[in-house]
Parts: C-alpha cells; sequence; structure tokens
C-alpha cells in the first residue's frame, strides 16, 4: 500500500491492476486525502483490509453520468454530504444561500445539493438499480430519526426513509463501515445486518429484536410536541454505548431501528487509523481550480483524540463524536509530527494539536472502559467531576517532545479550551505552558453568554467561572511576561435568550471593554438538545418552557445589541433599545 490518492476514474483503478471496485465513496465535499475529512479516513480504513476503494466527489448530481464513471462497485456506495450537514454548508442561519464553501475547490458555493444524503442515493439508485447504499457522516448522524429541521421549519422523517438507502452509520463510522464490508463480502445480504452497532435500519417488523425502546412515531411527534420531548428524551439517554438499549420509531407501516452506539476505539485502533497512508493533500485536479481553502487551516494539524464529555446543548457532538474521550497515544502522535516535519512544503509549524476541546487530550474516567459515563450526571458542568482526570501532564510532554523534532520551530493549540477547566490550580502548569509556548497569539474560549437563564439552558458554566478564570489567565500573563489575548466565542439567540438578555451580555461586554467578531447566530442542528427547545419551546428534561426568537428581525437585533460597537448595526441597537424602554442606553454603546 502506499500513499496515492484513491481512485477517482477508471484509469485509476485499472492502472492499479482492478477490473472493478467493491466500494465508492461519494463525498459532497472535494477530495481531500488527510485525516481531518472522513471520506479519506473511512476510504483508508477500507483500503487497508483489503477492499478496493474509489471516490466521487462532489459529483454533478443534475445527471447520472458522474455517478456511473467508476462503474458499479461489488459490494456498496457509501454516500456522506461530507466534514458538514449540507443545509448548513450551504445556508446561513438567516436562511440565505451562502456565498463561499471552503470544501470546495475556490471556495466555490453551489458544488453540493441540499440535502445531499437523498439527492446522491437517488442519483445512485438511477444509475446502479439494487446496489446497496449506506450513509454516514454527519448529517446521517443527525438525522438519522425523526428530528426538526430549521429550513423547513418543520418535523422531517429519518433520512434513511428518505433516501431509500439500505443502513445508517451514525458516529464516527470507521468500524461499522468496515463490519458492513466484511459482512458482504462473505455473502451476507444489506438486509439481514441486524446487529452492528452505531447503524440505524428499516425494518418491516421487529420480531428479530429481544430488547428494544418503542418511541413515539413520527406520526405522532408530528401531531403532539409532547410526544417529541417524549422521543427526544428517549433518545437522549440512550447514548451510553454500555447501557443503551436499541430504539424502534414507526414510520407509517416501518419501523427505523436505531442500534446501540458503536464501542469507544481503544487507543490502539484509534493510532491505527490515523497512521494510514494518507496523501495528506488536495487531489492535484483542484491545484488549477483554487485550491480548497478548508484544507489549509488543517494541513499541518493533528488530531489528538476524539468526543467531548461537555454536552454543549447546542452542539452535534454528544449525538455524533459521543461523551467519552479517546485518545492517541503520544508515539502515534509523536510518528505524526515526524512525518510533518519531513513534508516539502512545511515552514516548522504545527498549527494544532487537538480535538474537539484541547484540553480534554487524555483525560479519563475509571468509568469509561466498561461502563461508559453517568446516566444522569455531567462530567463538567455545573463543576468537574472528581473521577474526571484531565491529561494535562500527559499533554505538556507531548508538546515538549514535539518541539524538539528537527524542523519544527512552533507547536500551536488553535483548537478551542474549555476555560472552566484551566480555573483550578491543578491547571497552572499546563495553562502556563500552553500561554507561554503554544499559543500562537489568540486563544479561542467559548463563555457563549453570561445570563444565567441561558447558560442553564445551554448547559454551559455561569459566568464566575468565566471570570475565575480570567483572573487565573491574567496572573501566568504576569508571571511570564507575556499577554495571552483571547478570542470569546458568544451566540445570539440561543433558547432562553430574548433582547433583555442580549442586553445584559452587551452592557457586560462594554463594562468589559470586550468588542467581540466572533459571535454566531444559533442554528437549531438537527437532534441536538437546543434543537428540541428551539422547537418545542419546553425542556424535554424540565419540563420548562422556555423562550425563542423566532423571526429574523429579532435574531438580527439580538446580535446587533451583541455586536453594537459596528456602525453597521446603529439602527437595530437604537430599534431594540426602544422596545426594551432602554434608549438611554445609547449614549454608553455610541459614546
Amino acid at each position: 500500500m502506499n500513499s496515492e490518492f484513491l481512485p477517482v476514474s477508471k484509469h485509476d483503478f485499472k492502472k492499479r491492476g482492478w477490473a472493478e471496485l467493491d466500494i465508492i465513496l461519494v463525498t459532497g465535499d472535494a477530495y481531500v486525502d488527510h485525516p481531518s475529512y472522513g471520506a479519506a479516513v473511512v476510504g483508508r480504513v477500507l483500503e487497508a483490509e483489503g477492499f478496493k476503494v474509489g471516490i466521487i466527489a462532489q459529483p454533478n448530481w443534475r445527471s447520472t453520468d458522474d455517478f456511473l464513471k467508476l462503474g458499479r462497485p461489488k459490494l456498496f456506495f457509501a454516500i456522506t454530504s461530507g466534514n458538514v450537514d449540507s443545509m448548513v454548508a450551504n445556508y446561513t442561519a438567516n436562511k440565505r444561500p451562502r456565498a463561499v464553501d471552503d470544501y470546495s475547490p475556490g471556495s466555490r458555493a453551489g458544488l453540493r445539493p441540499d440535502r445531499a444524503l437523498i439527492v446522491y442515493a437517488n442519483k445512485v439508485k438511477q444509475a446502479h438499480k439494487d446496489c446497496p447504499i449506506i450513509l454516514g457522516g454527519l448529517e446521517a448522524s443527525l438525522r438519522r430519526l425523526s428530528h426538526y429541521d430549521y429550513w423547513d421549519n418543520e418535523l422531517r422523517h429519518s433520512v434513511l426513509l428518505d433516501s431509500k438507502a439500505d443502513i445508517l452509520v451514525y458516529g464516527m463510522g470507521e468500524m461499522q463501515t468496515l463490519e458492513i464490508a466484511k459482512r458482504l463480502r462473505s455473502g451476507e445480504n444489506v438486509h439481514s445486518l441486524n446487529d452492528i452497532r452505531g447503524t440505524v435500519v428499516i425494518r418491516k417488523d421487529l420480531t428479530l429484536l429481544e430488547d428494544y425502546k418503542l418511541i413515539p412515531s413520527f406520526e405522532e411527534v408530528k401531531e403532539d410536541k409532547d410526544k417529541y420531548n417524549l422521543a427526544f428524551r428517549e433518545i437522549y439517554s440512550q447514548m451510553n454505548p454500555f447501557s443503551a438499549k436499541t430504539i424502534a420509531q414507526k414510520h407509517a407501516d416501518r419501523f427505523i431501528v436505531q442500534l446501540p452506539p458503536a464501542y469507544p476505539l481503544s487507543t490502539e485502533d484509534l493510532d491505527r487509523i490515523y497512521e494510514l497512508n494518507y496523501a495528506r493533500s488536495g487531489h492535484p485536479v483542484y491545484n488549477k481550480l483554487g485550491g480548497i481553502k478548508g484544507f489549509e487551516t488543517v494541513r499541518f494539524s493533528i488530531t489528538s483524540h476524539r468526543g467531548c464529555c461537555g454536552m454543549c446543548s447546542f452542539c452535534s457532538l454528544y449525538m455524533h463524536q459521543g461523551r467519552i474521550i479517546q485518545s492517541r497515544s503520544e508515539e502515534s502522535i509523536l510518528k505524526e509530527a515526524k512525518l510533518i516535519s519531513r513534508m516539502p512544503n512545511f515552514k516548522g509549524t504545527i498549527t494544532d494539536i487537538g480535538g474537539p476541546t484541547a484540553n480534554l487530550y487524555q483525560a479519563s474516567c475509571r468509568r469509561w472502559a466498561k461502563q461508559g459515563f453517568c446516566e444522569n450526571k455531567n462530567c463538567i458542568n455545573p463543576s468537574q467531576c472528581k473521577n474526571l482526570e484531565l491529561g494535562y501532564k500527559k499533554s505538556i510532554d507531548l508538546y515538549r517532545k514535539i518541539a524538539q523534532i528537527p524542523g519544527v520551530k512552533h507547536v500551536f493549540i488553535s483548537s478551542g479550551f474549555r476555560y472552566d477547566l484551566l480555573t483550578e490550580d491543578n491547571a497552572e502548569e499546563y495553562l502556563t505552558q500552553v500561554c507561554k509556548f503554544n499559543i500562537s497569539g489568540q486563544m479561542k474560549v467559548a463563555p457563549e453568554h453570561i445570563v444565567e437563564a441561558v447558560l442553564k439552558n445551554m448547559n454551559k458554566p455561569y459566568v464566575s467561572s468565566y471570570e475565575k478564570f480570567l483572573k487565573k489567565l491574567d496572573k501566568i500573563n504576569m508571571k511570564i511576561k507575556k499577554k495571552t489575548y483571547l478570542v470569546n466565542y458568544f451566540i445570539a439567540s440561543h433558547p432562553s435568550s430574548g433582547l433583555k438578555e442580549s442586553l445584559e451580555l452587551a452592557l457586560y461586554l462594554s463594562k468589559r471593554r470586550i468588542n467581540p467578531e466572533q459571535i454566531q447566530d444559533f442554528i437549531p442542528l438537527p437532534m441536538t438538545f437546543a434543537s428540541c427547545l428551539y422547537y418545542t419551546g419546553v425542556n424535554p428534561i424540565t419540563s420548562e418552557h422556555v423562550y425563542s426568537a423566532k423571526t429574523f428581525k429579532e435574531r438580527k437585533m439580538q446580535r446587533a445589541l451583541i455586536q453594537h460597537k459596528n456602525p453597521k448595526n446603529r439602527q437595530l441597537v437604537l430599534e431594540a433599545l426602544r422596545i426594551l424602554k432602554a434608549e438611554h442606553l445609547g449614549r454608553v454603546f455610541f459614546k
């Protein structure tokens, strides 16, 4: 095996001496053969097990031509919309078409269809009748059961049903896809695969299942938001791989069956995945098309771990990568860093060593390996669980060893930090190391808001924790005689946030002389906790009523209040202040 690109044409695979392919991957992203791109990872994992794999990247969905160019695979087509949900990729929070797509050559927009899984699957069926179709990736994970869709503003079926695919893989799907491939190669029928963890299937009846939870049907949840909350609560509670039951949801006369989540990967398995022979580049076909901007930010980065135990309400990680941290070994990461240092275009800077949360590398809990996480207790919020052990000593050792590799001048961490895990004395050495040597200029943290009710429904720590972190950071800065600048991320219009709460946030930021540029307009991502809050107006766990801004006008005003320093926002700010009967604050904002 070598680091050639996976075949993208018949010429490519015939050059390898192959008469046909076993598996064809279809992706809504441009083809970048790097471990930060899901299609490349799945392709390399399959290739390492002896499967002949090809890839069709960003096919023209207006005809079947691109879906025919590699022929019919022996086993199946595997379809992903890419690294992000296609609707998020194509539309802003205000439902306007995006002008750019950084996962496409030259950042050109419009190269992936809306609802890419459904569109691609239908084209495959037209081109190759009866060929098995597997769905995977983030869009598949977040749309695997009935879900609220922000862009349609209504509930949609499981994407498995709408796409007419045969099986859906949810979560980080390398192992599930590999098991499907092995079992189909051994002669099993795709419709007999009833026991693969981390997959979803459609069945006419449930007689093959021994232990399962039947949640309210699509028809019930569509008519009754209380039933939707009940269904969501059951789904949300069945994410622990060691205790979860199979979930079944009826859609008309068929059942969508979600098998329990896949077990977390061992360090050895994770190392093996990231040490495969990636080309570590965008395919040469894109060189004359402007390259792939999204790749340039990760070209010299290293993924150190997966998963996040933070459980932020608005985040898709809990329902996709899961809550259990899975870390690579120091040896594997050092091996990758040495490989990067020898690349011809490497200038000496490792741009990131991280994952969903930078400072959760090597975090561990004695329960995770055999019991999973606690069912009714968070690992971090409102305070760090005493059983959660942070890997700060191992992280420091790792950063220092990478810095000693010949050719490496800088080792930076550009992933976001969980600041509430940096406030105690046991984090001081780590924070000192990072601020002194591993921040290129700006440290990313996400307070998100300051109002208690909003933070509660975000499942984020209260502002007192943020202020404690700022004091700790000031102390470190004085100690190392260096200023660490913060990039603070905030969310406008999250459930529980109205104009009043946005004004409170704006005044707090003004008092602290923080002029935030990184404002995210809340998007209710499918199957997230916050999406449930937004759609039903009720917290599915506590049954408390929750307000959400539903009009674009109010959403724009909330954002404008937070960014009141921007002259373009003046009229919206003044209008919001009139509504709040707080016109006198205009003098504060516009002085």
